[in-house]
């Protein structure tokens, strides 16, 4: 064992992840190396962010075939699991080799049955020449033409980028991959390598020469170091330096690529969150809470306010499907909110059948809230009476709606979800207008009419005094339409 950490030790290159210790006291058995921070060579492979060019993918070919040269010409000889998980990859880039000698301080001990009918066992043989998979106790430290096999295999990994041993066209699992590889039957069972896949047909006939069947037709790692740098014909023009500056500058580019599309992302998510508030809260408000200001609570001497739900929505309710009532809600509603964005409203919310919408805040307008509630009121019952229910058309939708003036106090209440809500009397009177009224009628308060008189435009009936919970007895009205004028087309409505 002391020989074999010797051994170890006296390695020395620039493609060998450097042996630094061991501990060998059981049950703290552990090997210290050198760190490689940017993970395994597969890590990289499999990473779609880091963009390769073939330059850079010869590099990392003629690494791997460096490190395994100088391992042939030392007494370590072979490495024995050479797989694109133990090639790893240093702060510049550079792909060293890890994983091989100290057979004794690993242990060597053969897997349990379980193990060796396990997805991991069958994967890891993936790597693993034809020869070596027949041997019934193959050496621990393989042989040097079985680690060309295993070359091989990671180069045609560099050349695809879709995991070892990938097949075209074809699902196997790797128990069935490492049966058609030991078999051995012809033609010989190998991973998917077409010519206008590789830049040259030379790297095709290399790899395929590396993984042949017959061991004495595989070039070994000194050949294949001539024959790489003949291949990597840009990348050896330069200097060590000039290659990996190269190297350095592709991963900067990768890394500004990166940032760059992380950034986009985030615009994205930052405007579709935005959107989303701008969805749930006014314009104006929602802008303050984006800029990171405090949102206080706000007085309004004097607004608007519309309710409306639908008659017999329970009963209908009980006789639909859930599914039903959601198309029947949803219809109604991107009915409704493509109707009033043509007023200067602001809709507060909806709570199953109920409609709840107000004019004059947050942004103030004079005394027209009371004119914008009105016509958007009209309008709406003028859609109403045109709207079909898909799975009842012949079922006349009864909208019942209440409006009133008056003036509250608003603001954003509530963190994870906010809420722009609304406060005051003016609210349950303005509910009340909509819960005593009659269905397909706009019910108005005296202290809306008032305002709507100011505008003579108006087609307003008294219903009479009406007793309402908590107000007492209240002089209320119907709004029946608006005449023509220059800014209004004028509606009317005549619903018995």
């Amino acid at each position: 064992m002391l020989l074999e950490i010797k051994k170890m030790k006296d390695l020395q290159n620039d493609h060998i992840v450097r042996f630094i210790g061991a501990c060998i006291d059981p049950p703290n058995l552990c090997i210290l190396t050198e760190y490689c921070p940017k993970g395994s060579l597969q890590d990289v492979l499999e990473n779609d962010q880091i963009k390769l060019d073939w330059m850079f993918r010869y590099s990392i070919m003629q690494d791997i075939v460096r490190g395994m040269a100088y391992l042939q010409g030392t007494e370590v000889r072979s490495h024995g699991y050479l797989k694109s998980t133990n090639c790893v990859v240093d702060s510049r880039f550079v792909v060293k080799i890890t994983d091989f000698g100290n057979h004794h301080l690993r242990g060597g001990v053969r897997p349990s049955e379980e193990d060796e009918y396990s997805y991991s066992y069958f994967h890891n043989k993936l790597w693993t020449a034809p020869e070596l998979l027949r041997t019934a106790s193959r050496p621990p430290e393989g042989t040097v033409k079985g680690d060309v096999y295993s070359f091989a295999i990671i180069c045609q990994e560099i050349v695809y980028r879709n995991g070892v041993f990938y097949l075209q066209n074809m699902d196997l699992s790797p128990q069935e991959v490492y049966h058609k590889i030991k078999m051995g039957l012809k033609p010989y069972f190998r991973p998917t390598l077409e010519e206008y896949d590789c830049p040259c047909d030379e790297l095709a006939a290399v790899i395929r020469r590396c993984w042949a069947e017959n061991e004495a037709d595989r070039p070994d790692f000194q050949a294949l170091k001539s024959i790489i740098r003949k291949l990597n014909r840009d990348g050896d023009k330069g200097n060590i330096l000039d290659n990996l500056l190269s190297r350095m500058e592709q991963y900067a580019n990768n890394l500004e690529a990166l940032v760059e599309e992380r950034t986009a992302d985030y615009l994205q998510q930052k405007k579709k969150a935005e959107d989303l508030l701008y969805n749930m809260l006014p314009k104006k408000v929602a802008s303050q809470l984006i800029r990171g200001e405090s949102v206080t609570a706000e007085w309004y001497d004097n607004v608007s306010i519309y309710f409306s739900d639908i008659c017999g929505f329970t009963a209908m309710s009980a006789e639909s499907t859930p599914m039903q009532v959601v198309d029947l809600l949803n219809d109604l509603y991107t009915t409704f909110d493509s109707i009033i964005e043509n007023f200067d409203v602001y809709k507060v919310e909806t709570i199953g059948d109920a409609y709840m919408v107000v004019s004059g805040l947050p942004d103030r307008n004079g005394s027209i809230h009371a004119r914008e509630i009105a016509r958007m009121s009209l309008s709406l019952l003028k859609a109403t009476l045109t709207f079909r229910v898909r799975h009842r058309p012949t079922e006349q939708l009864k909208l019942r709606i209440g409006i009133h003036t008056g003036p509250v106090c608003a603001g954003v209440v509530g963190l994870k979800m906010p809420r722009y809500c609304l406060f005051g009397d003016t609210v349950n009177t303005a509910s009340r207008m909509e819960s005593n009224g009659l269905p397909l009628k706009i019910h108005v308060s005296p202290q809306c009419k008032e305002v709507l008189d100011t505008f003579s435009t108006f087609d307003l009936e008294f219903r009479g005094n009406i007793e309402m919970k908590g107000k007492g007895t209240v002089k209320t009205f119907w709004l029946l339409g608006e005449k023509n004028t220059n800014d209004s087309p004028g509606v009317s409505l005549n619903i018995l």
